[in-house]
């Protein structure tokens, strides 16, 4: 018999450390984004029913659970708040004493050091549910970018460090960074949601947020998920506007676009492992169909081999914990 000729490729996957030595693409602490649920009240925490292990804290429990989360080596959390009341144009986003202004201002005194990126929306401080004003049914584009603006500018007084608009009106980058910066906040930075489509998977955060439309859909403003070339010109247009981070969200569904902001725009690319994705691994891990650590780590690893350089995520303590146990 002749010799045959053909690569020895395994000789590269013999040994775990050989494994190790040669693995391409890792996630790092650094890397991870935790998002937090704020609500009114005192000693309140209450698990979302749709997503185990995720709850809703009031400040003086919120404080506790972000101890937490920087004892695990996070150095991020996005913000969410959850208002005890909502009206027409959801002016306790903007509020200096809403709920998101004033966790920031705790736990920016608790924890100085802590990245606080702020959600900038109205979706969740509108009794409609809408990210926008309406009228006669139509969400208005530019009017509700004066509230967008004096919701960013309040965050920031509160000691927000970055701005992370979710709305996808047009211009929301651009009206944003003019307000910032006439309010002497040129330094603040903008995490923009660039590409963000009208997705199933956003179920479970709606629960979250408490953040459900109370008629239509957000299909008129958020992306068609059929559309690639779309989430480029949206990506585009947020860099022209001054974005200095640009979010893709959904993640795992959506890593090829993921791939082409990365290759198109020299810009950090965040993507978001959203509320649907998380909750899917926890029901199929509580089955015991998947193990959890191991799917956990594969999904966000691939997110960052796509060209993430920052991973939104559910997971984040969970994630951070295990990378310390494997460093041990």
């Amino acid at each position: 018999m002749s010799e045959l000729l053909f690569d020895r490729h395994r000789r590269m996957r013999m040994t775990g450390a050989l494994r190790d030595l040669v693995r391409e693409t890792a996630v790092h602490k650094d890397d991870l984004i935790y998002p937090v649920f704020a609500i009114e009240g005192t000693d309140t925490k209450h698990e979302v029913p749709s997503m185990p292990g995720v709850y809703q804290y009031s400040l003086d429990l919120l404080k506790k659970e972000i101890d937490d989360v920087v004892a695990h080596g996070i150095k991020a959390i996005l913000l969410f708040g959850v208002p005890g009341t909502k009206d027409e144009l959801g002016s306790n986003a903007y509020s200096e004493n809403g709920i998101v202004q004033r966790a920031i201002r705790e736990l920016k005194f608790e924890h100085p050091e802590l990245m606080i990126i702020a959600d900038t929306c109205l979706c969740q401080f509108t009794e409609h549910g809408h990210c926008g004003v309406i009228e006669d049914g139509h969400i208005l584009n530019d009017r509700s970018l004066d509230l967008l603006v004096k919701t960013a500018v309040s965050q920031v007084e509160a000691g927000a460090d970055v701005i992370a608009p979710s709305n996808m009106m047009d211009g929301f980058v651009a009206a944003i960074r003019a307000g910032l910066d006439e309010a002497g906040f040129k330094h603040i930075p903008i995490m923009s949601y660039a590409v963000k489509y009208a997705s199933a998977y956003y179920g479970p955060f709606r629960d979250a947020a408490h953040s459900s439309p109370s008629f239509g859909d957000r299909r008129t403003y958020q992306m068609d998920p059929a559309n690639r070339n779309e989430a480029l010109r949206e990506a585009m247009s947020d860099d022209r506007e001054g974005a200095d981070f640009l979010i893709v969200k959904p993640a795992l569904s959506y890593l090829d676009i993921v791939s082409d902001v990365k290759s198109t725009i020299n810009r950090p690319v965040v993507a978001y492992n959203v509320s649907g994705e998380y909750s899917m691994i926890k029901a199929a891990a509580a089955q015991g169909w998947l193990d959890e650590k191991e799917t956990v780590m594969e999904k966000l690893t691939s997110m960052k081999r796509a060209g993430a350089d920052l991973i939104v995520t559910y997971f984040a303590k969970d994630m951070a914990r295990w990378i310390n146990e494997s460093d041990m």
